[in-house]
């Protein structure tokens, strides 16, 4: 457990520190993030389609709110809550805790956006 607490450390600080060695070739590549982030919502998706609908048409179990027609903002927000395990609407937290435990907050923001995008 130790030795993967440290891997974790010394990956980290690794990483800040290519990060403020980050040319401005490497930063204009991180312009193009959006675009990889919208095929990334799409891809996150792909794993709620099975309750929620390809267009987030369906009441996920019968149970939940139609997501379809929600901001990217309000998406993000009830993804969060149900990450933190603060958010148990309709019943449905510890299931949704459980689909986004492993989202980064980036994976929320792309997934919320391509939600709000399905008409």
């Amino acid at each position: 457990m130790k030795k993967i607490a440290l891997s974790l450390i010394f990956a980290s600080a690794a990483l800040m520190a290519s990060e403020a060695n980050a040319t401005t070739e490497t930063k204009a590549v991180a312009t193009a993030a959006p675009a990889a982030n919208a095929a990334n919502g799409e891809a996150l998706y792909k794993k709620c389609v099975g309750c929620h609908g390809a267009k987030a048409e369906n009441k996920a179990l019968g149970k939940s709110d139609i997501i379809a027609g929600w901001d990217a903002a309000k998406i993000e927000e009830a993804l969060k809550g149900y990450k933190a395990g603060t958010r148990n609407v309709h019943t449905m937290g510890a299931l949704m805790k459980g689909q986004v435990a492993s989202y980064s907050d980036a994976d929320i923001k792309a997934v919320a956006e391509y939600i709000s995008k399905l008409k």
